[in-house]
């Protein structure tokens, strides 16, 4: 048995060299095939709509970029306010009145005590000038002489102090009627008649109507990159198609303290037809530029510029290209392209970073 088990392992190592050989699917043969090709990996796109009056906006208010508020220059009770709010005003109308009685009373109190002082004032200069004389005759000694110049010197001060109690009351008295400084429309209104107002106490609001701007707020992340002149386009939600170019004049450097949004002020064209008030909606971009917008994610950035993969198909085959683009900041997770695409183009919007230029891709997916 012993010898029959080794006649058998030699025939086994006397075999064909094949039998030794790996298999196919290891790829150790002469004949191993390759492995078969893929379809290409199939991408998640959205398809570039102009959106126009749908498209993304935010909401401002139509605001005077001069406008002050108004209130009295001295303490009273409001007797009249012949304007309303929305009253459109010329410069020097009457704005409001207060009460002239005690007003009046402190005039001619002051007056009475202006007239006091200047007979003081002419006793005292008599007085000086009689001593001055018996001074000469060693009649008035040298102490009634300093006593009477101290006396004309005091009589001169109590003068020029009522003269100046008397210009302040009557000032106060012409103060007791407000009037516009400029022409323009009231487009605020704190106090009613009848009321007891302080001086600088805010009373109505007066705003110029020849300049006319766009209040919007956004948060500080969708600043960012944001021109100094970029342009936005202002609407009235009841008439959309009533279009006007409004472009970016400021930006508050303070945040607001609630909300922690900028205030951008834009500047809207002489003749906007916009009233003083108005809720309005904002988009940026400029009136005739379509409204083109993507999720963020769609949008790479490389130093500063911006770029999105498109994708040119024909029938069965389709590649992805790079295409750079202008986009806005993003907000509220989407951005606003404002060159670069057209409408009907199909962008990219996940797994942007794994692609190259030119790379097959397969049938679009819905997000």
């Amino acid at each position: 048995m012993k010898h029959l088990a080794i006649i058998c392992a030699v025939a086994v190592l006397a075999g064909p060299a094949s039998a030794l050989g790996l298999p196919s699917w290891l790829g150790g043969g002469d004949h191993a095939e390759e492995e078969p090709v893929g379809p290409p990996r199939p991408v998640v796109s959205v398809i570039v709509e102009d959106h126009g009056d749908e498209a993304r906006w935010i909401p401002g208010i139509v605001a005077s970029r001069d406008q002050v508020t108004m209130g009295f220059q001295t303490l009273g009770r409001m007797v009249s306010r012949p304007v309303e709010l929305g009253a459109m005003v010329e410069e020097g109308e009457t704005l409001a009145e207060l009460n002239t009685d005690d007003l009046a009373a402190s005039t001619r109190a002051a007056r009475a005590a202006y007239d006091a002082a200047e007979v003081q004032q002419r006793t005292a200069e008599a007085t000086l000038t009689r001593t001055t004389a018996l001074a000469k005759r060693n009649v008035s000694s040298s102490a009634q002489l300093e006593q009477a110049q101290q006396a004309a010197v005091a009589a001169n001060a109590a003068v020029e102090q009522a003269r100046s109690e008397l210009l302040q009351a009557e000032d106060a008295e012409g103060f007791a009627t407000m009037t516009a400084p400029f022409a323009g429309v009231i487009s605020a209104v704190y106090e009613e008649p009848g009321a007891v107002v302080s001086a600088g106490q805010q009373v109505l609001q007066l705003s110029a109507q020849d300049e006319k701007e766009v209040l919007i707020d956004l948060p500080a992340s969708a600043l960012v990159g944001l021109d100094r002149d970029a342009v936005f386009t202002v609407w009235h939600r009841n008439e959309p198609a009533a279009e006007e170019p409004a472009v970016l004049d400021r930006i508050d450097p303070v945040a607001d303290s609630a909300t922690r949004t900028r205030r951008l002020h834009l500047g809207l064209p002489q003749d906007s037809s916009f009233r003083l008030g108005a809720l309005v909606r904002a988009r940026f971009g400029s009136v005739d530029d379509p409204s083109l917008s993507l999720p963020a994610a769609a949008v790479l950035t490389v130093g500063d510029d911006s770029f999105v993969w498109s994708v040119h198909r024909d029938g069965d085959t389709a590649y992805v290209e790079q295409v750079p683009v202008t986009a806005a900041a993003p907000f509220q997770g989407r951005v606003s392209i404002t060159s670069g695409l057209e409408a009907g183009d199909e962008i990219v919007i996940r797994g942007v970073k794994s692609l190259t230029d030119g790379q097959a891709v397969g049938r679009r997916l819905n997000p």
